[in-house]
């Protein structure tokens, strides 16, 4: 190695370790695998997290798919209403911000499910059903960006169609948001 070469590489390398020594990490450092101490999260930095989750009201969510909301969840990004009415529902819904409904269509018959196109509110939308199920789901074309789908499933026997509720669940989400 010439002797350039050689003051290259020491310069590099100091230049390296004079910048690693200004460098800090906030908080205490923990072995891998031992589990650290819960902290406080700043929740107000997430205050808008939930916001699809309320793109309609528990009690217009109730009168689509005929019952009454009982309780709200929020997982990951999916919301879940339980829903009792003539049989207890479960209503999903969730708002893929980059996703494009080809791509979900063409998912949900990877999945098993049987697709049909149709047209809500004058948007291209399909529905997905499972003969084994009594499962709805609707999926459009979000009017900002990306897909909105429905899914309403009877966790008793059928208290009618269940694409009945998905639809109009999508009727109204598409009409407040655009």
């Amino acid at each position: 190695m010439s002797p350039r070469r050689r003051l290259a590489l020491t310069i590099v390398a100091l230049a390296v370790v004079l910048g690693m020594v200004g460098c800090t990490v906030d908080g205490k450092p923990y072995p891998e695998g031992v589990a650290q101490p819960k902290g406080h999260v700043d929740t107000d930095r997430f205050d808008k997290l939930t916001l699809e989750c309320q793109i309609l009201s528990p009690s217009q969510i109730g009168k689509a798919v005929g019952g009454a909301v009982g309780s709200p969840a929020f997982n990951g990004a999916i919301c879940r209403w339980t829903v009792f009415g003539p049989s207890v529902m479960t209503v999903t819904f969730n708002w893929f911000e980059w996703g494009s409904v080809t791509v979900e269509q063409r998912t949900a018959k990877k999945m098993g499910y049987a697709t049909e196109n149709i047209k809500i509110n004058g948007s291209s939308a399909f529905t997905q059903t499972k003969s084994d199920r009594n499962i709805c789901g609707v999926t459009a074309k979000a009017p900002s960006r990306g897909v909105y789908t429905w899914f309403v499933e009877s966790a008793g026997p059928p208290a009618g169609d269940p694409c009945g509720g998905a639809k109009k669940l999508m009727e109204l989400v598409l009409k407040t948001s655009a």
